[in-house]
């Protein structure tokens, strides 16, 4: 019987280390290399292909790979038939999901979608593009496909852009204005519909959505121990927040018990002194790989 395997695609450019980091976190390391278009994984029930996220949900769809991540933009932009098993923001920036928008220069007339009439328009999301235009009742916008720079060519070549951004500051720096947002967009893990049928590799994405979400929840968090003498802990137990009930456990000293717990990594700097004042001792902080509910 032949080895049964998960044919898996992640986004090969600018998501591409944001993913193989979380991956690692996950559990799977990967590692490419210059010399192969096959990355290796230390999981021999898994195939791990670098695709252009552009590209990703129609091998999905098509069969060729049984299952990846990719933007829900380009799920949209494709018209891609695929299981969408979860969302994971992966971004470095913001961890806030991406918005494709409409832009045009700082002096430009262009107030709302209805003043494109007649105009051209760049982006590397035309299906998305035109279909947007058809809802705002624009008939003879000109839309054509961009390679990239796009921001650039705003200024000389065309009258607006739909471009890809998180916080704006790129086009700002272009001098650019938004108009509108068109769609908001973050990394789905997506599934080919025959593969979601089959009991392997269903549960082989099962089991990478349950631990992506642990490792992506895990990095805003962390853990933290203390002791505490018993007499204090119901007052520090009420200054204390916690995704959970804290775990509590005796010390061999008569008296005293240890407190662990999982908090939100921006609360430690204001809580520790708070803790110290209630009489905790031995405060440890540590950091978290999983955060699995």
């Amino acid at each position: 019987m032949s080895k049964q395997v998960l044919r898996f695609g992640l986004p090969k450019g600018s998501l591409q280390e944001s993913a193989l980091q979380k991956m690692a976190k996950a559990g799977w390391n990967i590692s490419v290399s210059s010399r192969s278009y096959v990355p290796y994984v230390d999981d021999e029930e898994l195939e791990i292909r670098l695709i252009r996220a552009q590209e990703i949900s129609r091998y999905v769809e098509n069969g060729v790979l049984d299952a990846g991540i990719t933007g829900h933009d380009w799920i949209i932009e494709n018209e891609s038939d695929v299981h969408e098993v979860g969302e994971f923001v992966f971004s470095k920036v913001s961890r806030q999901p991406t918005r494709w928008v409409l832009a045009v220069p700082e002096n430009s007339p262009i107030k709302s979608p209805k003043d494109l009439e007649g105009k051209r328009i760049a982006t590397e999301v035309v299906n998305l593009t035109n279909r947007w235009l058809e809802k705002n009742g624009v008939k003879t916008a000109e839309v054509e496909f961009s390679w990239g720079a796009t921001e650039v060519k705003a200024h000389e070549m065309v009258d607006a852009i739909i471009e890809v951004t998180e916080t704006g500051s790129s086009l700002r720096a272009n001098k650019l204005r938004i108009v509108e947002t068109l769609l908001t967009s973050s990394p789905r893990l997506i599934v080919n519909h025959n593969a979601w049928k089959d009991p392997f590799k269903r549960q082989k994405v099962e089991t990478l959505a349950l631990l992506l979400r642990g490792a992506l929840e895990a990095e805003s968090k962390v853990g933290l121990k203390m002791n505490i003498e018993q007499k204090n802990l119901e007052t520090l137990l009420n200054k204390l927040p916690a995704l959970r009930k804290p775990t509590i456990s005796q010390l061999s000293t008569p008296g005293w018990v240890a407190v662990e717990t999982i908090i939100d990594e921006a609360v430690v700097r204001h809580i520790v002194p708070e803790l110290k004042a209630h009489g905790a001792e031995g405060i440890i902080e540590y950091p978290l790989n999983k955060v699995v509910y």
